[in-house]
């Protein structure tokens, strides 16, 4: 297959992983009618534990490795929980739009946090490209006539969980596949979310369940899962990569359609500059990559010769 090819298969599979993972946040939201944030949160923790760990298994990853409990991977852990929990509180109390804008945000954080603490150095025009997005999110949240909203604080702890997620992911042994990663990840984050459930004195499954909200919910949270490995796997991440913005765009169609939630024009303007600045950045990085992969071939053929 081209390379063409399979940037444009991998874009396909980007744009079914969204497309997934915006119909499994909308089972979340109506999950929220009979289920408590802590009981979604360990229904999809046990799901997701079961399904990655087989994913694993298939591929022959091993399970038993010692190095899953390096620090750097209990920092992965406790992000991914905290930014789960964010993620299912912001989705039963927050705006559809609002979540999948905000949260979208996240690859705008980890560039700032990698000059931060990974010392990497960017440009004024990356500087720039961030500052926009800030202010995009800004403009999303912002307080509306009746005041400011504090519930929008979820899926903000969801944006800066995750993005501290994917900044120590670079720290990860390269050699470790996702699927053991993603297993470990879920087993650590089991035992807080059943202690959670028990705290609150529930039923860890109550009887009036609507499983078919259930299944749906694990199912399509599932497939955008598997669609999102294919297509990180396909094609040049540069290429594929700004169509994760489309979760956007498919939040603020399915809240308009099944809740009613017509967003506002700061709204529309900030979730721009969110998608306008996130693929600028996304597009630095791939200049940056070619130009240093230009200069090390002509530092190479220099030595050669």
């Amino acid at each position: 297959m081209s390379k063409s090819a399979k940037n444009t298969k991998g874009i396909a599979f980007m744009l079914l992983a969204m497309a997934a993972f915006a119909v499994g946040d909308v089972f979340i939201k109506m999950a929220g009618l009979f289920l408590s944030s802590a009981q979604i949160m360990l229904v999809l923790i046990s799901s997701g534990l079961v399904l990655y760990a087989v994913i694993a298994v298939i591929r022959g990853d091993t399970l038993r490795d010692s190095r899953a409990f390096k620090s750097v991977l209990l920092i992965r852990y406790a992000a991914e929980m905290i930014g789960l929990m964010g993620m299912i509180m912001s989705l039963t109390k927050v705006p559809l739009p609002i979540v999948g804008a905000v949260v979208q945000a996240a690859p705008i954080l980890v560039a700032g946090g990698a000059v931060i603490f990974l010392k990497e150095v960017v440009s004024w025009r990356r500087w720039t490209s961030i500052a926009m997005g800030f202010a995009g999110v800004l403009l999303v949240i912002q307080p509306g006539e009746e005041g400011f909203d504090y519930v929008v604080m979820w899926p903000i702890l969801a944006l800066v969980a995750f993005s501290v997620r994917d900044l120590v992911t670079r720290l990860t042994p390269p050699d470790m596949s996702s699927a053991s990663i993603a297993t470990f990840t879920m087993a650590s984050a089991l035992p807080f979310t059943t202690a959670w459930v028990f705290l609150n004195g529930e039923m860890f499954l109550p009887p009036e369940l609507d499983w078919i909200i259930i299944i749906c919910m694990v199912i399509f949270g599932s497939i955008g899962y598997l669609f999102l490995v294919s297509s990180l796997r396909l094609g040049n991440l540069s290429a594929i990569m700004p169509f994760r913005y489309s979760r956007i765009v498919f939040l603020l169609v399915l809240g308009i359609l099944m809740f009613g939630e017509i967003p506002s024009f700061s709204m529309l303007i900030g979730s721009a500059l969110i998608v306008a600045s996130g693929i600028y950045i996304i597009w630095r990085e791939r200049v940056i990559t070619s130009r240093l992969s230009q200069n090390s071939k002509t530092n190479a053929a220099v030595k050669i010769t």
